[in-house]
């Protein structure tokens, strides 16, 4: 049934998952053996945002997909999904020096009777003769949370999320099906939109990322957090034909002593913080300080999933990545 998304967003900051809608909730936890679909993690269902860019750079018309219930938005309004979906991509409309420009790198494609999404690594470019000139790699994502539209920088592209949403339970495992073409280079770009473009050593990977979080927040309005669960992995090579049922074990507790671990699964360093909206209204860091233990129950959950890993506008250009079936594991 379609829903009615188009509403005009007051202030971009008045998002919140902290307090918002917990799309999971049930009478109680899933038995064991069973898997649960997150919402529209089959990727059947995409509301599509069509925007006209301002005319000193062309003005195109483009076209926007989010993972939500099916619907059409068109102009140049801020897209609040809190409400609709649990999931946001990096599909994008920013708002430079008075100039709107689209970002997308998130693509439904067939798959069967039905859908997938393909996130895609790529370059942005937005040139107005004596006003901007901006280049931006741009690694595809999908994750759950928000995006706190419009965007009017690059700087510290974190704030610019409200990252994860609420969640109680307790997977043991992520499933989803995939497929991966990569140039398969060793090097990678760094662009990040005022800066020079430079080369970056290493092979790019798509990433899947997994955490659950406690988070609390003080009188002050800071947001701290406990990592309970933990799983990412990297991929770097070509995977032409779909891998189905492909099953990440979710690391409960501190993961640097168990079996599976990997470097990239450490806390997340203050610097590079996630951020959410707390309970005044305000973009703050999520400061994790530390594992959780196993009487700790997660109050967020934040899922992740780009064409290229690590830091922001870093990428090799090229990588396209496929996912379906996104769901959580109960054993």
């Amino acid at each position: 049934m379609k829903k009615q998304t188009t509403t005009i967003i007051k202030a971009f900051l008045c998002f919140s998952f902290l307090l918002g809608i917990n799309l999971f909730v049930t009478a109680q936890t899933p038995e064991k053996g069973t898997e649960k679909l997150i919402p529209y993690g089959d990727f059947n269902s995409w509301m599509v945002r069509i925007i006209d860019e301002s005319f000193v750079i062309g003005g195109n018309t483009k076209i926007l997909y989010e993972v939500a219930p099916v619907d059409t938005i068109r102009g140049d309004k801020p897209y609040n999904s809190s409400s609709v979906s649990p999931w946001r991509t990096s599909n994008v409309m920013a708002k430079v020096s008075g100039i709107t420009k689209c970002s997308i790198s998130v693509f439904p494609e067939k798959r069967d009777d039905g859908q997938c999404v393909r996130v895609e690594t790529l370059m942005e470019k937005c040139k107005v003769l004596g006003i901007v000139n901006i280049t931006v790699l741009v690694p595809g994502t999908i994750y759950l949370g928000e995006m706190l539209e419009p965007i009017k920088d690059t700087k510290n592209p974190q704030s610019k999320l409200n990252a994860g949403i609420p969640f109680t339970e307790t997977p043991t495992a992520i499933v989803f099906d995939y497929k991966m073409e990569t140039p398969g280079t060793d090097h990678r770009i760094k662009a990040t939109g005022f800066s020079k473009i430079v080369d970056v050593p290493g092979r790019d990977s798509a990433e899947i990322y997994v955490i659950l979080q406690k988070r609390w927040e003080d009188e002050n309005g800071n947001v701290y957090a406990k990592r309970i669960g933990t799983t990412v992995e990297r991929i770097s090579e070509n995977t032409p034909d779909w891998n189905n049922n492909y099953r990440l074990a979710i690391l409960y507790g501190d993961p640097t002593k168990q079996a599976g671990y990997k470097s990239y699964m450490q806390l997340i360093p203050k610097e590079q913080s996630l951020y959410c909206i707390n309970s005044k209204g305000k973009s703050v860091p999520v400061e994790e300080v530390g594992w959780g233990d196993t009487n700790d129950k997660p109050t967020h959950l934040f899922v992740r999933v780009s064409s290229s890993y690590g830091e922001a506008y870093i990428g090799t250009i090229g990588n396209k990545f496929w996912v379906d079936n996104v769901r959580l594991a109960y054993e």
